[in-house]
């Protein structure tokens, strides 16, 4: 989105110095991620995004954000950083409200749930984007930063903007709905993750719900069947609802089966029609991300084949559901960006689904679960049991047997792998699992 310093500086109560005729396209508080002619937003957290200006001029900024003078180049300097770029999220979501496409305005979907909602995101985005120009979050940026800057990094004539939103407490989705104020919500699950910020699934099932909550009477909510307690966020909106599910649901996959590789296909049934799909993306438990990001899609005005082909080409965000071969033919599911019970419940079942002679889990903990943690790593083992798979735990002897440390002690604890081993490697993202499932691919 292109913004001129003067309105930033309105939207911000800010005071914009420097060339009075500076324009900045779109927004981010990453130095290292730049794109020349960005806003860059100094962001004061662990690290003080002020001491990063220098990088961002290098890089391209076309201005910054910051709350003194910093230098003599353009810039708007405002009182609170944070509080500016929430402002300035404001003022680009009225922005999009411009926008009127075919007598049509632009499509916000909001995406929350426990699991799932960065997976949905990624493929709502590949279902809208053939037809409508669409905007997303990157990677997992779904808080009171992300969200601002995903709208901020709209096109100017977006017709869809994709925000994923997560909550770590009741009142924070609300809190973002206020910014983005979606037109479709989509609520993937409520499961066991963060529960020791939330409390109860209960709690977790009242922060999610404020998503729906936020929706206006004319938007849409899009409800995963299969969970029954965003089934009953029904009523607690307005809106138009939309179910989705495997085998049930508005919008639904019907007859789910993968390859070798473990991409699903199925035939995607919908009140706008039936049309068979392919999915990229690995897993069984896509095929219900994928028909969850269908409903969204339809219900922004996408065309039904172009949600198909959209869905077809889609790719999720990075150490999800990677499917990786080692040297010795070893085939590594990278499932490592983070882990709950309800997200390691359905790894264990696509590695079960991969052809192979031996299953290995390599599972680091399942963070934040608060006083169910013990029980949780424990239910997780006893289905790896009766699954058949090997667990190696890691920095965690809640799954029982022996702990391996690091990721050195996972390579150990593996042993010599080859072609008729596949193995998953699954963790929280304080973990960084990741590594191990690189230096199996290194060799």
């Amino acid at each position: 989105m292109h913004l001129d310093l003067d309105e930033v500086a309105r939207a911000t109560g800010g005071r914009a110095v420097g060339p009075a005729d500076r324009r900045v396209d779109g927004a981010t508080n990453d130095s290292r991620a730049l794109r020349p002619g960005q806003l860059f937003v100094a962001i004061r957290d662990e690290r003080d995004g002020h001491d990063f200006v220098p990088a961002a001029r290098n890089a391209g900024a076309g201005a910054v954000l910051v709350d003194h003078e910093v230098d003599e180049e353009a810039a708007v300097l405002v009182d609170d950083t944070r509080a500016a770029l929430t402002a300035l999220g404001r003022h680009a979501r009225a922005r999009l409200d411009a926008v009127v496409v075919d007598g049509r305005r632009v499509a916000v979907v909001g995406i929350t749930g426990s699991v799932g909602k960065t997976s949905v995101k990624d493929l709502t985005a590949a279902a809208t984007s053939r037809s409508r120009r669409t905007a997303a979050s990157v990677r997992s940026f779904n808080n009171e930063l992300g969200v601002p800057l995903t709208l901020l990094e709209a096109h100017d004539e977006a017709e869809v903007a994709v925000v994923e939103m997560g909550a770590r407490g009741i009142g924070h989705i609300r809190d973002l709905c206020a910014v983005a104020r979606p037109t479709i919500g989509v609520v993937t699950a409520v499961a066991l993750a963060h529960t020791e910020a939330f409390g109860t699934i209960d709690d977790v099932a009242l922060a999610k719900g404020e998503l729906v909550e936020a929706l206006p009477p004319e938007g849409t909510a899009v409800l995963n069947l299969r969970d029954e307690r965003v089934a009953a966020m029904a009523g607690r909106t307005e809106a138009t609802v939309l179910t989705y599910g495997v085998e049930r649901g508005d919008v639904r996959a019907e007859g789910v089966v993968l390859d070798d590789d473990l991409r699903p296909r199925f035939r995607l049934a919908t009140p706008w029609g039936d049309q068979e799909v392919a999915l990229a993306v690995r897993g069984r438990h896509n095929a219900e991300n994928a028909a969850g990001a269908a409903a969204a899609a339809l219900a922004a005005g996408a065309e039904l084949a172009s949600v198909a082909e959209g869905l077809a080409g889609a790719s999720l965000s990075p150490w999800r559901m990677e499917l990786l071969v080692t040297p010795a033919g070893t085939r590594v599911l990278n499932d490592a960006y983070n882990a709950n019970p309800t997200s390691v419940l359905a790894a264990l079942e696509a590695l079960d689904d991969l052809p192979a002679e031996r299953r290995t889990a390599v599972l680091g903990p399942m963070a934040e679960l608060g006083e169910v943690s013990d029980a949780e790593h424990r239910r997780v083992a006893e289905r790896a049991a009766e699954l058949g798979i090997r667990v190696v735990p890691v920095d965690t002897d809640a799954y029982g047997g022996t702990t391996a440390k690091g990721v050195d002690g996972a390579l150990r604890a593996l042993g010599r792998l080859d072609a008729g081993d596949a193995v998953l490697v699954k963790a929280s993202r304080v973990a960084g699992l990741e590594r191990l499932a690189q230096r199996l691919v290194d060799g």
